[in-house]
């Protein structure tokens, strides 16, 4: 092994624990592949860079945005509505149908993108027909896969072998070389799941049994009821007259108000603004222990003894203010989101904004340019905020002003814990003082020493007294959650959330949402959608309780509730997919024939050796924006850059690994290994490979990594590298064995209520029909020597 070949190897296998790790993005891995291979001089600075003008970059982007055109003008749809009129109600022929629409769609548009269409679709049907929707999505996902088997343009790696070929000076693939041993595969594949795959399924989930024409199978899927109770407001009570928000059911005790009855009348989806009246009943969603949380901060007792703002201050610990700068990446955000200190390891305590001054929930505030920030914390620290981007006039402030300008004095409380009480032992995380109260922990006096700005970690003691910044009426709204009546006698009646005018609706991720990772709290979700989440379904589970701080997945799907009319402006979100195609927006139908047409006008001259693949793709895609199938920004969005910048940042990797003779080296440990057996034996080792690879690489990534490998083997033995290379495109987009491995397994994760075993059960045995129908048939149409 020469050095060079140990070097490339050695990036290579960074590169694949990254990729599978995902301790960063998988694009800013091939990223930095490709600075690896060009600093390392592995390849030239012009072969590092020349990925992103490759044309099987271009082919994949312009195919992209093909895809989003034929998808916004309605085509999918049109085929949708016709899936559901011939399915009838048999369940075998619903799948067969699907996966065969799914399928022929999927060979001329990305499969992800007919995933998610067919995705409503598809739930439509289960709510009509009854039958499970576990039983049927995956299927439709299969079918999306097993469909882009069949043409060029079907899917990434399919173009990535093409362009291969090409640049190795050998023929590439035309548009529909592939078809004959796909269109094969995916018949196999889909007789497989009509007689068998579908058996092998989660048949029904007790928590999510579907049956036709109720909306109370939305209840009944996650499990609404276990996790809903009535309180009932004491005419004595103090909350009367108060808002919800005033109230903090939810930030305290994470509870959600989904309904109030007051005088025999319900108010469904009550917004934060409705005012509390003496005896309502109020149809809550969360845990009931939670109550329990109140007799904890109950304990707290308050001293009359007021807190020395001055004993803040030491010869570490100072206090300055701090302004917004205009352009700031701190705008629009707040300090949660920004995560301000853990971030700067300090502690806002005020914030001013023109003559407006602010001194409790700030975490909770949008920053906006110009906002002033009173800030605590070491010297050492707040030097380092003066550099600060999005910072600016940082100034220490005098003692006088914090009370002569911030009033700081009227927000600092003295707070202590008994010795019976129950929060001795907890942190203050675990005390959820900071939710509950809006109650920021300036310091600690233990045994008469002093413990500032307290790490979250820290453990309460019995004795401990709390320099706290909070609003004393909010200890009084205890009082008033304390004083609620849990109303046992009565089963509350789910079927009163429900009305002309507020509903329920589940939704899940766009596969090319900018939210995955983020959580409700961050969205302001409440405040900019009018909706509430009463539920997530993941991983074979419903959540109810703390989703406010969890942070949101692809494969989640979601039980939201509130106004119809807002359910409706969800479907036009491009973040989120709607599991009802009637809340979806509109499509341009209108423009139907005109995608159509474009689409001919991009494949005829590719069928007929005219015009090479890329330049059509590329003249197509404009022409899609020039007709106004789809705006410039929708072209945007439909591409999938994160797969663009993957492709085009791996491929002088593969070139590295060709050109320094380690494509080569491996190969020569394949030849090894199978050789002796025959030219059947090495398709096979080649494929079962890559098939366990899709578990773990992105098939554009792994394409790219088993592609020089695949053309060195069949130069060792004397085989057709179109055979071998023919093999390979196919046991990469054959990506069915874990969730992970394709989006379109993700995207159906959620609403089908799968687990991962779920996918290794049937996609485990459909690989190994993959892999008989390509060693049978292969030799066929493309001979292996």
């Amino acid at each position: 092994m020469t050095p060079e070949i140990a070097l490339v190897l050695f990036i290579l296998a960074l590169a694949i624990i990254l990729l599978v790790t995902e301790w960063i993005p998988m694009e800013a891995v091939a990223l930095l592949a490709l600075g690896a291979v060009a600093l390392t001089e592995l390849v030239s600075t012009t072969e590092a860079l020349s990925g992103f003008s490759n044309p099987a970059v271009v082919t994949v982007w312009a195919v992209f945005i093909l895809s989003g055109g034929l998808t916004r003008t309605g085509v999918a749809n049109v085929i949708g509505r016709f899936v559901l009129k011939v399915a009838g109600r048999r369940e075998a022929f619903i799948v067969l149908v699907i996966m065969v629409s799914a399928g022929v769609m999927s060979a001329f548009m990305n499969n992800v993108a007919v995933a998610a269409l067919m995705l409503p679709v598809v739930m439509d049907i289960a709510r009509q027909t009854g039958h499970a929707p576990s039983r049927l999505l995956m299927p439709l996902a299969y079918g999306s896969l097993l469909g882009g088997l069949t043409t060029l343009i079907g899917t990434p790696p399919n173009i990535l072998v093409s362009e291969v070929l090409r640049e190795n000076g050998m023929i590439p693939f035309k548009l529909f070389d592939y078809t004959p041993v796909g269109v094969l595969i995916m018949l196999a594949g889909t007789a497989f799941m009509v007689l068998i795959g579908r058996h092998l399924l989660p048949a029904q989930n007790v928590a999510r049994e579907y049956a036709p024409s109720k909306n109370a199978d939305l209840r009944d899927q996650y499990d609404l009821r276990e996790r809903m109770f009535l309180l009932r407001v004491p005419p004595e009570s103090m909350l009367v007259g108060k808002t919800l928000a005033e109230s903090r059911m939810g930030s305290a005790l994470d509870l959600n108000v989904v309904g109030i009855v007051r005088e025999g009348e319900t108010k469904r989806a009550p917004d934060p603004s409705t005012v509390l009246a003496a005896g309502d009943c109020l149809l809550v969603g969360g845990r009931l222990a939670r109550m329990q949380e109140l007799k904890d901060w109950r304990q707290l007792v308050f001293e009359e003894e007021s807190f020395d703002i001055n004993q803040l201050f030491s010869k570490d610990m100072n206090m300055a203010e701090v302004r917004v700068r205009p352009g700031s990446p701190f705008t629009g955000k707040t300090l949660y989101e920004i995560g301000f200190q853990n971030r700067f390891k300090l502690s806002v305590l005020a914030l001013r904004r023109g003559a407006k001054l602010r001194r409790t929930k700030l975490p909770e505030i949008l920053l906006r340019a110009k906002d002033v920030l009173l800030v605590l914390g070491p010297e050492e620290r707040l030097e380092k905020l003066k550099s600060a981007p999005g910072c600016e006039q940082f100034r220490y402030v005098s003692r006088p002003e914090l009370t002569e300008v911030y009033h700081l004095h009227e927000r600092l409380l003295v707070v202590s814990i008994p010795p019976d009480s129950t929060l001795t032992g907890k942190t203050l995380k675990e005390s959820r003082l900071g939710d509950a109260l809006s109650m920021r922990v300036l310091c600690i006096i233990r045994e008469g020493h002093k413990l500032c700005m307290p790490d979250p970690e820290e453990s309460l003691r019995a004795g401990d007294r709390l320099a706290v910044l909070a609003k004393k009426e909010d200890f009084f709204v205890l009082q008033g959650l304390e004083g609620l009546q849990v109303d046992r006698e009565i089963v509350p009646d789910l079927a009163e959330l429900e009305s002309e005018h507020v509903g329920m609706m589940e939704a899940v991720l766009a596969p090319r949402t900018r939210l995955a990772g983020m959580t409700l709290r961050q969205l302001h979700f409440r405040e900019k959608y009018g909706l509430r989440v009463l539920a997530i379904w993941r991983e074979g589970r419903a959540y109810r309780s703390n989703l406010r701080d969890m942070a949101l997945r692809l494969g989640d799907a979601f039980l939201m509730y509130g106004p119809r009319d807002r359910l409706q402006l969800l479907g036009q979100e491009p973040d989120f997919i709607v599991l009802t195609e009637a809340a979806q927006e509109a499509p341009r139908l209108e423009k139907a024939y005109v995608s159509m047409i474009v689409m001919g006008a991009v494949l005829l001259p590719v069928i007929l050796g005219l015009v090479p693949i890329y330049i059509a793709a590329v003249i197509g895609a404009a022409c899609m924006v020039i007709t106004r199938c789809l705006t410039m920004e929708e072209a945007y969005r439909a591409i999938e850059w994160k797969a663009v910048f993957l492709i085009a940042g791996m491929l002088p990797l593969g070139t590295a690994l060709d050109q320094t003779g380690a494509a080569k080296y491996l190969a020569s440990g394949v030849v090894a290994m199978v050789g002796p057996f025959g030219p059947l034996a090495v398709i096979f080792g080649l494929m079962a490979l890559t098939f366990l690879a899709t578990c773990i690489i992105p098939t554009a990534a792994l394409v790219v990594l088993m592609a020089p490998i695949a053309l060195s083997t069949s130069a060792d033995l004397g085989l057709s590298p179109y055979a071998t290379m023919m093999a390979i495109a196919m046991a990469a987009s054959a990506s069915f064995m874990t969730p992970i491995s394709h989006p379109a397994n993700v995207l159906v994760m959620g609403p089908g209520g799968y687990r991962f075993i779920d996918y290794i059960k049937v996609g485990l045995p459909l690989s190994i029909v993959v892999l008989i129908v390509v060693l049978i048939f292969l030799p066929f149409f493309w001979p292996l020597v």
